[in-house]
């Protein structure tokens, strides 16, 4: 049995926020590992939405501070959708990181054939502690509803010792068009606001240099932007 699956056993759920992760743990224990499951339902979008990384990414190593092209992290890596589709393609080793044994089981099985390059943790982001100074990108998708925010707030303090000196963090997440604060009870997590997002990376000590709305989902869909941000 993995670390991960133990601590979610040994956790008491008497508080409303360890139920919160212990109930989205379960929610994604019966969700199949595929890509439609990874992005419930709309595997169409897959490939828009790797396009769209991929010209942010380009954007990126435009500016006059950039990144290195050396190693990779995919935060929340499900079965390593992101990985395999554009991040391999740009950085020789890529990390991947999933709280989910049996995401992490497929993302290895699908990256077996390809020439990947790089370790698997199993364990959430809000556990997760970064190799330090190792990552000239840490790419964060889709997972970041699952973290209370005093929890976003520590985990992208802890974003900041993994990152190389020029390194950046980069989020790619869904934003609330209300201004408020969107719990989804059917598998634990939340949607926040553009501000609020904002505000936790500024309580971390990090900052957006670059930003980008993902361009051609559907317009039934939350808005969906990118973030990269580097330590003040």
């Amino acid at each position: 049995m993995d670390n991960y699956t133990e601590s979610v056993h040994d956790v008491k759920v008497n508080s409303k926020e360890s139920a919160f992760y212990v109930d989205a743990a379960k929610y994604w224990e019966q969700v199949p590992p595929t890509v439609d499951g990874m992005l419930g339902g709309l595997s169409s979008i897959s490939d828009i939405d790797l396009k769209g990384s991929q010209r942010f990414l380009n954007s990126i190593y435009q500016l006059v501070e950039c990144p290195g092209k050396e190693r990779a992290l995919d935060g929340g890596a499900g079965i390593g959708r992101v990985t395999q589709g554009f991040l391999m393609k740009n950085f020789p080793v890529v990390d991947l990181v999933e709280q989910d044994r049996q995401f992490l089981e497929e993302a290895k099985k699908a990256l077996e054939p390809t020439k990947h390059k790089g370790k698997f943790f199993n364990i959430g982001l809000q556990k997760f502690i970064p190799e330090v100074g190792v990552y000239d990108i840490m790419w964060v998708q889709w997972v970041l509803g699952h973290l209370t925010d005093d929890d976003l707030i520590s985990f992208f303090i802890r974003c900041k010792s993994g990152l190389k000196p020029k390194g950046l963090l980069v989020l790619k997440e869904n934003l609330t068009s209300s201004g408020e604060v969107e719990m989804d009870n059917t598998d634990s997590s939340v949607t926040r606001p553009r501000a609020l997002i904002i505000e936790l990376i500024k309580k971390a000590g990090l900052r957006v240099v670059k930003e980008q709305k993902q361009q051609r989902f559907p317009n039934d869909l939350y808005e969906v932007r990118m973030f990269a941000i580097q330590p003040v």
